[in-house]
């Protein structure tokens, strides 16, 4: 599909670019994920966005180090500012594709579920791994997954921690689809929906959806 320089303007993509190996969703990302929320934000016809990480992975999620240095009063703050970046995320545009290749794990799958659809590639992987180590998600994977695959497979995917492949994660509906290339998946669909439709329609229509 060519692309119109008109359709461009109404799509857009966000990396996920943690300063280590991985992606990690570290309070530096957030934050830098953060500012780039707010500048598209700014785009105001702005009707898909595509978010992808770099480097042959998603992202393993929130920088553990970080975690393990919270303490009972700073702990809330922390979940919070993670949820302000999704939340923020969901209202960049109205619709949000996560192109998923290599691990999404933690936080980083907590940020694919805030998405309206995931594209994973056939060597992606997708684990909840905290309750491995004593600990549940703060960022609203929680809520997100059981409306998403059913309340007993969530609770099965929480509370075992195990890893799935991609296959196994799109026969339990946790991705959209499978596609050799999800990134180039994503921003052609993103091209398509923002050749077809207003960004009011598209806003009307997810939010009856999600009623």
């Amino acid at each position: 599909m060519g692309q119109d320089p008109e359709v461009m303007n109404l799509w857009a993509t966000l990396a996920l670019e943690g300063p280590e190996r991985g992606n990690r969703l570290s309070l530096l990302e957030l934050e830098r994920l953060a500012r780039e929320l707010e500048s598209l934000a700014e785009r105001q016809e702005l009707r898909a966005l595509v978010v992808h990480g770099r480097g042959g992975v998603f992202s393993i999620g929130a920088d553990l180090r970080e975690i393990a240095a919270l303490t009972a009063e700073n702990a809330p703050e922390f979940s919070r500012r993670g949820q302000q970046v999704l939340r923020k995320l969901a209202e960049v545009a109205p619709v949000t594709i996560a192109a998923i290749d290599g691990f999404c794990l933690g936080g980083g799958l907590d940020l694919a579920l805030s998405c309206t659809f995931r594209y994973a590639s056939p060597r992606s992987t997708f684990q909840h791994p905290g309750t491995r180590r004593g600990i549940i998600t703060g960022w609203g994977g929680t809520q997100l997954l059981p409306r998403l695959i059913g309340q007993e497979a969530a609770l099965r995917f929480l509370i075992l921690g195990e890893s799935i492949s991609a296959d196994e994660a799109q026969r339990i509906g946790l991705v959209t689809g499978v596609v050799d290339d999800p990134l180039a998946h994503a921003t052609e669909l993103a091209e398509i929906i923002a050749s077809r439709h207003s960004r009011s329609a598209l806003t009307a229509l997810v939010h009856e959806l999600n009623r």
